[in-house]
């Protein structure tokens, strides 16, 4: 690297791990120029479509991320899918380092019985259907009354919560209107939270 001119990262992912990424380094006495790679239209990834539309709280981080991204000295590339528009040796040849920031996006399969039958979800693919990922579908097929969720994490009981609840009680929130209808018109009436351990580590 020559010393006239700044150290070229590139960062795949803008979501909050990438943009934490870009803001710590931004801020060394290195000096850097910094692109940010995001696969989608938009940034913010998890925070925007991982976090139930009833968490305001939450999605008050994108304000943080934002101020990052609007201060000008780290450009964000959009609509940019690594692996198709581009790839390690492409980014190899313009920069000095590569970070990945692409985060978890799938399920982890569970190795029980019968997961693979006819009505069994993955937790990440009903949450990006209620956050509005481009990536889904726009419907989800809503059709039984009982609903077992397995595990009482953060996503589980956000699922177990969202599946609950009135669809009028998220109007005043970000839901997508396609989810409202769909939640509308949910017979879901009794949603069965199963657990290893006990409410404390809930």
């Amino acid at each position: 690297m020559s010393s006239s001119r700044p150290l070229r990262v590139a960062i795949v992912g803008a979501g909050p791990a990438g943009i934490y990424a870009a803001d710590i380094l931004s801020k060394t006495d290195v000096e850097v120029s910094i692109d940010l790679f995001e696969r989608l239209p938009v940034p913010f990834g998890l925070v925007r479509y991982g976090v139930a539309p009833d968490h305001p709280r939450i999605k008050q981080i994108i304000v943080a991320l934002h101020k990052v991204l609007a201060r000008g000295d780290v450009r964000l590339l959009a609509n940019v899918d690594y692996g198709v528009d581009l790839k390690l040796d492409d980014l190899r040849q313009f920069y000095d380092a590569v970070i990945f920031s692409t985060g978890s996006i799938r399920d982890a399969a569970l190795p029980i019985e019968g997961i693979d039958l006819p009505g069994s979800f993955g937790a990440a693919d009903f949450v990006s259907w209620y956050d509005g990922h481009p990536d889904v579908p726009r419907t989800w097929p809503l059709e039984a009354r009982e609903v077992a969720v397995l595990g009482a994490g953060n996503v589980a009981l956000d699922v177990a919560r969202i599946l609950a609840k009135h669809a009028d009680d998220l109007l005043p929130t970000e839901i997508p209107d396609n989810v409202y209808a769909g939640l509308k018109a949910s017979p879901v009436t009794d949603v069965h939270v199963f657990a290893r351990r006990g409410p404390a580590q809930a």
